[in-house]
């Protein structure tokens, strides 16, 4: 099995995306992670870009081990001369230097002829191999330079010391076909070709930079330029986790082999994302919230009976701890009777049923249905069992120069109960007030916010899990106000713990 270098650039091309940019110790924490992934080589950015720019590659080259670690430079002194300054820190550093070759760029952009191009070209790398032998050529729009030219200009810098040849899709305009037409022609023309590693930088404008990356490794490249969640310039470019795991999943058509480690896959997406603010979209392969979520009933049946079914690559192999199955109006029973049971509840065949009817029918007029839906369903309809605490009312005081406190009202079996108690912060506050009026020797052993829309004005869900006497129960508020919030997850976990005892009575009362 051959080996594909993956030469990760989302701390150069991916900063160029709209919005991204990013500081010092966030790209080096990003170069840090990129490294744990299993990264062959991080382009760390462009030091004559900025004073900026040339401490954050120069900073990444000190701290980097493993990897190597490339800066780009225009095909001119200064450049190359300040990415050789930024990068010569690094145990395994590299210059990527490049010059354009398409005749549009040549005529517009740099007003030379193929000529004059070449020459720089042939230049750029002599002179980068003053300070490294580890230098990298990339021909500028490559595929939509004449072929002719581009076999000309490859074998020119590879006799120039070039060591790997960069053929980018600089605009995203190729189709995968072509591209691979393109990289065997160049094997077959190219007389040192075998000299170099032949590598791809592909755009997505077209949406098609992972399948030309990937025809083109077919074709005989053996290094992909691509960045975590496909962010960079314009459409962006080739999600390198993506190409990775087409490679890992279909190793039976590819038969080439990465030095990534997968299960590192989404911790890397999710820090990317969080740094630049660029969101992934929910149905982004891979790494999307929807990548391995089953809504369909035919489909969660088959997921729970043999994954295989529905899922050719496990969540656990990228970093994701489960699939995820989303109850919704195409969900089945038997995704309906798993989740019933994973949030504790023990019922008949015709409890069951009912359930799943009154389910179904909620799904007609909600878009989305959360746990406390289905124990809604369950306690008050099927059960007919009463919750045992309401929340009633909430006001908290707090600030950084008073100790917070919350008055909270609970209704408890029909009489209203009202404390008010201090805490350490608020919503410790509001979960003090309501052990105090429950009594509950529950323990609290999680506490979680999130928002389920975007803005100040937000909907915030709140989990908090309890436990006791060796039982857990996951409760879950949703409101405006993440305190109002809290003190519903906090009141609805104790109701669940409350039903667990009043449902096993229930069931020993069916039995014959």
């Amino acid at each position: 099995m051959e080996y594909v270098k993956i030469f990760d650039t989302t701390l150069r091309d991916g900063e160029q995306a709209a919005g991204a940019s990013m500081n010092i110790e966030e790209k080096l924490r990003i170069a840090l992670q990129l490294e744990k992934l299993g990264v062959d080589i991080i382009e760390a950015g462009f030091p004559a870009a900025s004073e900026g720019d040339f401490e954050a590659v120069k900073n990444i080259a000190k701290n980097i081990v493993k990897s190597e670690v490339a800066g780009l430079a225009r095909a001119t002194e200064d450049d190359i001369t300040k990415a050789w300054e930024a990068v010569k820190y690094a145990n395994k550093p590299r210059i990527h230097t490049f010059l354009a070759t398409s005749d549009i760029h040549l005529k517009y952009k740099l007003k030379i002829d193929r000529a004059e191009a070449l020459k720089r070209a042939v230049w750029a790398v002599k002179f980068a191999k003053k300070f490294t032998d580890n230098v990298e050529f990339s021909a500028e729009d490559a595929c939509r330079t004449n072929i002719d030219f581009l076999c000309e200009v490859v074998e020119a810098v590879i006799s120039a010391g070039a060591t790997t040849v960069n053929i980018p899709d600089t605009v995203g305009y190729i189709t995968p076909q072509e591209f691979y037409e393109i990289i065997k022609t160049l094997k077959n023309k190219v007389k040192n070709i075998n000299k170099a590693v032949i590598s791809v930088h592909c755009h997505n404008d077209l949406g098609l930079a992972v399948a030309n990356s990937l025809s083109a490794i077919l074709a005989g490249a053996r290094q992909v330029e691509c960045t975590i969640n496909g962010i960079g310039e314009r459409a962006g470019n080739a999600a390198m986790e993506e190409i990775v795991m087409s490679l890992k999943t279909r190793k039976d058509f590819f038969n080439f082999n990465t030095k990534i480690n997968t299960k590192h896959i989404y911790r890397t997406s999710k820090l990317v994302s969080q740094i630049t603010g660029m969101i992934v979209q929910p149905n982004k392969a891979i790494v999307g919230a929807n990548a391995f979520a089953h809504e369909s009933g035919i489909h969660q049946d088959g997921v729970l009976k043999e994954r295989l079914t529905y899922e050719i690559m496990t969540p656990e192999s990228v970093g994701i701890p489960q699939s995820l199955l989303v109850l919704g109006k195409l969900s089945g029973r038997h995704a309906f009777k798993k989740r019933v049971e994973e949030m504790g509840y023990e019922l008949t065949e015709e409890q069951l049923n009912k359930a799943f009817k009154r389910f179904k029918e909620l799904c007609d007029q909600k878009k989305h249905l959360y746990d406390e839906d289905i124990d809604a369903i369950i306690s008050q309809e099927i059960l007919n069992l009463p919750e045992k605490f309401k929340f009633v009312f909430l006001n908290v005081v707090s600030g950084n120069r008073t100790t917070p406190c919350a008055t909270v009202e609970i209704e408890e079996d029909g009489k209203i109960i009202k404390e008010a108690t201090f805490g350490n912060g608020p919503v410790d506050a509001v979960f003090n007030a309501i052990k105090r009026i429950t009594k509950t020797k529950s323990k609290l052993l999680s506490f979680v916010i999130s928002a389920i829309t975007t803005g100040t004005d937000a909907q915030g869900e709140v989990t908090v899990k309890l436990e006791q006497g060796g039982k857990q129960v996951l409760g879950k508020g949703v409101d405006p106000d993440v305190l109002v919030a809290s003190a519903k997850a906090y009141i609805n976990a104790l109701n669940k713990l409350e039903l667990k005892k009043d449902l096993i009575k229930v069931n020993r009362e069916d039995l014959p």
